[in-house]
């Protein structure tokens, strides 16, 4: 191997080290694991929620180096995207939860009482951005 190439893994490694870690800062700083369980009342799930982020991160990264093609049925990446979409939209309303964005966006909008309305908006939309994604962008 040429010192371009060692160097370029080098480069990648440590660029792969540095995302990880703001990721795992990210997550642990505002505490949205410990809260994405609090908010679906899943504490003794708490383990399995790490490591689905673990192994979805992980996942993620292999397939965007590899550009993987799956050739499955568009019927079996449907509950894919339906499992993908659940994760990640109760992922973003534990984040939301942590920052008090809906608060301040039910006040400003009126709906101060009907909070949880506004969150499983959020929560559908990305279940079925999932699914599209799944589906057109994934499966073609």
């Amino acid at each position: 191997m040429t010192i371009k190439v060692i160097a370029v893994m080098f480069i990648g490694l440590a660029g792969g080290l540095a995302v990880g870690s703001g990721f795992v800062a990210f997550l642990t700083v505002l505490g949205i694991i410990p809260r994405l369980t609090q908010l679906s009342k899943t504490m003794r799930m708490i383990r399995h929620y790490e490591w689905a982020v673990v192994v979805g991160a992980l996942t993620g990264c292999i397939a965007s180096l590899r550009d993987p093609i799956l050739g499955i049925s568009p019927y079996f990446m449907l509950p894919l995207g339906l499992v993908g979409g659940v994760f990640v939209g109760m992922l973003a309303a534990g984040l939301t939860e942590v920052l008090n964005v809906f608060p301040v966006l039910a006040k400003r909008l009126g709906i101060d009482g009907k909070i949880i309305i506004l969150i499983m908006a959020i929560v559908l939309g990305k279940i079925v951005g999932s699914i599209f994604q799944w589906v057109y962008f994934v499966h073609h």
